[in-house]
């Protein structure tokens, strides 16, 4: 019998002693305006030098292997 008996699942009451509603309101604004600004600033384009200084260097391999340096 030991083994056919199902766990009983633990039930919490817990209240926040200072839960105050409009300051929970005010979180989920910050919250949300920070998300959106994460969203945009992640989306840097990348330097035209580091494209310049890419394509040089593919260049140089390129020409290295195919014989011509």
């Amino acid at each position: 019998m030991l083994f056919l008996k199902r766990p009983k699942y633990k039930i919490f009451d817990y209240e926040p002693r200072f839960y105050k509603p409009e300051e929970d309101e005010k979180e989920r604004r910050k919250r949300k305006l920070k998300f959106r600004t994460a969203r945009k600033t992640r989306r840097k384009t990348t330097s035209p030098f580091i494209w310049l200084v890419i394509a040089i260097i593919v260049l140089y391999f390129y020409l290295k292997f195919s014989g011509a340096l």
